[in-house]
């Protein structure tokens, strides 16, 4: 029979299109954000998955080396093992670097480049005491360098296969041509070469440039990228005998799990598999997306307070309605149905805009981002919209499940309704209405047990639902925050003060209703300032650290771990630097990746002078055990510590040059620069363990009164246009590094933006049909002789009270929020710890902004109701 009633719902909805359309609007927003961040990060990994599939192809197997920097990798000998085992069919050998790429320029050319760059820098110089190197636009890039052997890499991978230029000269051998190398379509774009037109580039090795021709062109998309042949890329690069990875292709037949756990693998070899690349950058970015779908998700959960807030006022409106509806034979489950079906409707309604309006907004990401979601994980560019039909349903699920929500305890107080005594006018009554003290008190401790829990799959997904059980228990705790508050205030000895807090107090469970957005939105605010405060504070106190000199120096195009194999400098050059007028001292360090488990983003090896106090060098957390005789001593980052179990005085084995090598964890130092982990060994034990003593990075400490930017133009110098330096001082990478951390937390402000402004909108709505509800007792005051703004001040006065308990619970459950997120969260999902930080003016700020913006409100909606129509609503009972 309820269903029959949908007409008269409309009806309802018709004649408060404000109120329900606030709530439509919320529930669409928190949809719209929530799909459109799904839909972004679905394209950038499809775009970057057929990249790697049309890199790697689908082998049966995969061998790959463990150290991806050094002199390292897989042995030729290997190769030729695997050749001739009968199980093999097809063995595909691989050798893949990162490397700097550069357009050799006709003279013409290079001097319209040179006078690009001129204008260039005249327009925009470099900020004093920094200077960065850098070739004119379109003429140097970073490039993934792969080697091939063109013989089998049709069958293995056929995007890789090289495609001669037409007229080439032998086009057929040209893939053999160990000068020849051919680009993909990104590598073209980047250094502004036109696919049929025979140019040359240069690519950066760690003994120098090495000229290629461009022979033709790959049909891998993705990221830039130069393929020539592997025994090409061995010598330019050199790595002799040494591959990166084998790629093979069994006989039909072979049981491949059996062959592989035959096969005796050397130390520094590994099975993988073909989408390998693709799963390390999923779970590189996993805990990034994650975090930000659940910050998406916030203006959903603000939409599901407010839609419990409409929703209460709607059936405390609607009481007589109902009761006759029940005086006629509606059953109360059927008034309980009604609502909720009312609200599903809302929510269906609400998210089939918020899918509209997703799509919309991941076009627009994608063409200004790129796919990247602003964490950096995904290269190349921008990504086409793959579309996610069943992201894009658990999205609308998720709007309709939070208007649901948001209406359920309306709907039992529309089932518990007493039709009799709601007729004669007392079963509207929100006296005697309140929410047991035992369940938000029940909700806040089951918040804390949740919180303790361990992450699930590498998530904080109890905590996320921790977070979400504090902001339920803050609701349900207003009305008894208002008593609390009321029963501080005293007696006021005029008539109207005592009115307001007598109606304050009679209504406080109506008041839960009204703040129940404001409580969440500000709660959630306040959570959301406080971790990125304390985050923000500890970033900077971390870079005090280990930033102790006044210049940095940096191979270009060595900022990766990947890359800094082959941009390295000049073995002489730290010798040099400490010549230099005012240089008092020059510290050189390098760094490597190390690929523990291939589907697992690589840890980060460096690799510095740590001397007899390590301490000095490395943020440690506790002080540094002792050197042990005979053992070789490594420190661990924070995040790897917290992903691989290590502590200090743990064992742990690496990948280095070929063996597997024994350390000591000496100690745990806090990183904010590496999510998955980095190991750091002092120079001279990595040197003799390996014999590779390359450098790529450089801090020199300068005497007093000297100038970085006359240090940095002479170090370019010094390093001469063979290798290209990146120089900064202090204060500016500081200053950088914090620019960037704003620009990753600035989505986290439009969040709390949309968070706050949805729940004062909420306020207003709700307050504005209470206060229109309240007519007659307005004109009843007003032939009592009240004047008019007396009654806007009665109302304001109320409001301040319901006000001031939602923005006092707000402010405790936003702490109590941010605890989770600080101390839970954050360790959970990036590995970090930080110290607390409450930042007080801020916090006051957002607690003004809401209590002024809801007296406005109030101001504005009891000027409304108290003119000449609440004077004659009096009549209506005459």
């Amino acid at each position: 029979m309820w269903h029959r009633l949908l007409p008269l719902s409309w009806a309802e909805w018709r004649h408060h299109p404000w109120r329900h359309g606030v709530a439509l609007l919320a529930v669409a927003l928190g949809v719209a954000l929530a799909s459109s961040v799904q839909l972004i990060n679905a394209s950038a990994l499809a775009e970057f998955g057929q990249a790697v599939r049309a890199v790697n192809g689908q082998p049966d197997a995969v061998l790959v080396a463990s150290t991806q920097g050094g002199r390292s990798g897989l042995s030729d000998a290997l190769l030729d093992g695997l050749l001739l085992d009968p199980a093999v069919a097809v063995a595909s050998p691989v050798l893949a670097l990162e490397s700097v790429a550069r357009r050799v320029d006709s003279p013409a050319i290079a001097a319209a480049s040179a006078s690009a760059a001129a204008a260039s820098a005249a327009a925009a110089p470099t900020a004093a005491g920094s200077a960065n190197f850098s070739s004119a636009p379109g003429t140097r890039s970073v490039v993934r360098v792969v080697g091939i052997d063109a013989l089998n890499v049709a069958g293995m991978a056929p995007a890789l296969m090289p495609q001669p230029m037409e007229g080439k000269g032998a086009a057929r051998l040209s893939p053999l041509d160990p000068h020849a190398v051919y680009l993909n379509p990104a590598a073209l774009q980047r250094l502004n070469l036109a696919a049929a037109t025979q140019a040359e580039i240069e690519l950066q090795s760690a003994s120098g440039w090495r000229r290629f021709s461009v022979a033709g062109t790959v049909a891998a998309g993705g990221a830039p990228l130069v393929v020539l042949d592997i025994a090409a890329a061995q010598s330019a690069f050199d790595q002799p005998g040494r591959l990166s990875r084998i790629d093979l292709r069994l006989r039909p037949g072979t049981d491949i799990a059996a062959w592989q756990a035959a096969f005796a693998l050397p130390p520094d070899a590994q099975w993988g598999r073909s989408d390998d690349a693709l799963q390390r950058v999923s779970n590189l970015s996993l805990a990034y997306r994650v975090n930000l779908g659940v910050l998406a998700l916030v203006a959903l959960l603000v939409g599901g307070f407010l839609v419990y807030s409409v929703v209460s006022l709607s059936v405390a409106q609607r009481t007589p309605a109902f009761a006759l509806l029940g005086v006629l034979g509606l059953c109360a489950a059927d008034r309980r149905k009604l609502v909720l079906a009312e609200s599903a409707i809302l929510g269906l309604v609400g998210s089939a805009l918020g899918l509209a309006g997703g799509v919309g907004l991941a076009e627009l990401a994608l063409h200004l981002l790129g796919g990247d979601l602003g964490g950096g994980y995904f290269g190349g560019g921008a990504p086409v919209l793959a579309w996610a039909p069943w992201t894009l349903a658990g999205c609308a699920a998720l709007g309709t499940l939070a208007a649901v929500a948001g209406a359920w305890w309306p709907a039992r107080a529309a089932q518990r309704l007493s039709p009799a005594q709601a007729l004669k006018g007392m079963g509207g009554d929100d006296a005697g209405k309140s929410v047991p003290l035992w369940l938000p008190l029940a909700l806040m401790l089951a918040a804390g047990a949740l919180a303790l829990l361990p992450p699930i799959q590498g998530l904080p997904l109890a905590a996320y639902a921790a977070v979400a059980l504090l902001l339920a228990g803050g609701v349900a705790a207003v009305p008894a925050v208002v008593a609390l508050l009321l029963a501080n205030a005293g007696t006021p000895t005029t008539a109207l003060p005592l009115l307001a807090l007598r109606h304050a107090h009679y209504a406080r469970h109506s008041a839960s209703a009204m703040v129940a957005g404001v409580v969440a939105s500000l709660a959630l605010s306040v959570a959301l300032t406080v971790m990125v405060a304390s985050f923000r504070a500890a970033v900077s106190d971390w870079l005090d650290g280990v930033l102790p000199a006044e210049l940095y120096a940096r191979a270009a195009g060595g900022g990766s771990s990947a890359g800094s194999d082959q941009s390295v400098l000049p073995l002489d050059l730290p010798a040099r630097a400490a010549a230099l007028p005012g240089v008092q001292r020059v510290a050189s360090s390098r760094q490597i990746a190390l690929l523990i488990d291939p589907r697992q983003p690589a840890l980060v090896l460096l690799t510095r002078p740590l001397g007899d106090d390590p301490g000095k060098v490395l943020p440690l957390l506790d002080a540094a055990l002792p050197p042990r005789p005979g053992e070789l001593g490594i420190f661990v980052s924070e995040p790897a510590a917290a992903l691989y179990g290590w502590q200090p005085g743990s064992m742990l084995s690496l990948p280095l040059a070929g063996q597997s090598r024994q350390f000591r964890v000496r100690g745990i130092w806090r990183d904010y620069a590496r999510q998955f982990g980095a190991v750091a060994i002092d120079a001279a034990d990595y040197q003799r363990l390996t014999g590779d003593s390359r450098i790529n990075d450089l801090a020199l400490w300068l005497a007093p009164g000297t100038s970085t930017a006359s240090v940095s133009q002479a170090l370019i110098a010094l390093a001469g246009p063979d290798h290209p330096l990146d120089t900064i001082a202090t204060a500016d990478l500081r200053r950088l590094s914090l620019s960037i951390f704003d620009r990753s937390f600035a989505v986290t402000r439009y969040l709390q933006a949309v968070a706050i402004a949805v729940g004062l909108v909420g306020v207003a709505a709700s307050l504005s049909a209470q206060v229109l509800a309240r007519r007659k007792q307005f004109g009843l005051l007003a032939h009592l002789g009240l004047a008019r703004r007396q009654v806007m001040a009665l109302v304001a006065a109320e409001t301040a009270v319901w006000l001031a308990a939602g923005t006092l619970v707000g402010l405790v459950l936003g702490l109590g929020v941010a605890l989770v997120l600080v101390f839970v969260v954050n360790p959970q999902s990036f590995h970090w710890t930080m110290p607390l930080r409450v930042p007080a003016a801020p916090l006051a700020g957002l607690a003004a902004a809401v209590m002024t913006a809801g007296l406005l409100a109030a101001w504005l909606s009891a000027r409304r109701a108290t003119g000449a129509a609440a004077v004659m609503a009096v009549k209506e009972d005459w």
